[in-house]
């Protein structure tokens, strides 16, 4: 009964969602129609309620209903944000080790006309392509490459932006055999200590050490339907309830929101999407967050490499609680 109830409601919002774009659609095509002034004002009402329609819809999701927007398949990835945010962008493949992972995109542009390097997750859009890019989950030579890249930055000064989207690092035999845990520890401690500001953003889902691999930032954001957790809402369901029907029940307990997540002080700022999310509107999505991004690229390179670093180590040590156990 509360797996039926659950994908009842499942329902019940993919189909408002649905019924919100089919009324959408009738309202432009009623526009095209109309041909006097009268007929003009109506259907700009009938579109005013549509929007509020759509806003109060978005602005009630809960966790699980998020974290479905984050991975709407036309939701923006990182060589969409690239081609709206970075200009003169030039592509840097492989580790010099193994072999060059698309899972993960690393290069170097300009944004507002500042050198930076790029390293973001990218999905594919077409089942061609997410079997190119391995759906988004990285290996071990792709966390080499972006470590590299960082390490490249550094050389150079650059400031690094990082884009996270993905369901984790990807936990097939090869990946373990050429050292996941390795790569990502190494990451994570080499990010630590990069002498340039990092600003990390999660654009669509941020999952467990796959994503962390690439947000050791100064400033990690989130974008408002975006999600970040140690593990999939899913994976949480399998391994407490051995029931992965439960997801919706994880996601409420994980705190996966970007609200949940700015109060624990796991991220530090929350990007507003347009209405409808990222996917509806990408270019009115990469203005909003070129405007945070810009802002805080300000105040980080304004920081001596001493204070960045050392802030950047407190920030992260200070995510977490200790207890003092009496025997």
């Amino acid at each position: 009964m509360c797996a039926a109830r659950k994908d009842k409601k499942a329902a019940t919002t993919a189909e408002r969602q649905t019924e919100i774009d089919r009324l959408e659609k009738d309202v432009d095509e009623l526009r095209r129609l109309a041909s006097d002034d009268h007929g003009e004002a109506e259907l700009e009402r009938l579109k005013i309620q549509v929007a509020e329609l759509r806003k109060e819809f978005y602005n009630h999701l809960g966790p699980w209903q998020r974290a479905q927007i984050a991975r709407h398949p036309q939701r923006p990835y990182t060589l969409d944000w690239i081609n709206l945010l970075i200009t003169d962008f030039i592509e840097l493949h492989g580790d010099r080790g193994f072999g060059d992972d698309k899972a993960l995109v690393t290069g170097l542009g300009k944004f507002q006309g500042r050198p930076v390097a790029v390293i973001g997750h990218q999905k594919g859009r077409d089942t061609k392509q997410r079997v190119i890019r391995n759906f988004g989950q990285p290996k071990p030579e792709g966390y080499r490459k972006a470590l590299r890249v960082m390490q490249l930055a550094a050389k150079y000064g650059r400031p690094v932006l990082t884009f996270i989207d993905t369901p984790g690092a990807y936990p097939g035999i090869d990946a373990e055999e050429r050292g996941q845990g390795e790569a990502i520890a190494r990451n994570l401690r080499e990010m630590a200590r990069l002498p340039v500001p990092v600003i990390a953003t999660v654009t669509g889902e941020g999952g467990s050490g796959g994503a962390l691999a690439i947000a050791i930032g100064d400033r990690v954001n989130i974008l408002e339907n975006g999600f970040y957790s140690v593990i999939s809402p899913e994976g949480c369901a399998s391994i407490i309830w051995r029931d992965s029907t439960k997801a919706e029940t994880a996601a409420i307990a994980m705190k996966i929101m970007a609200n949940d997540l700015k109060e624990l002080g796991i991220i530090d700022e929350i990007v507003r999407e347009p209405d409808g999310g990222a996917h509806a509107d990408p270019e009115a999505a990469a203005k909003l967050l070129g405007e945070v991004l810009q802002r805080q690229l300000l105040i980080l390179t304004n920081h001596t490499t001493k204070e960045l670093v050392s802030a950047r180590y407190e920030k992260f040590r200070n995510m977490c609680q200790y207890f003092d156990i009496v025997a």
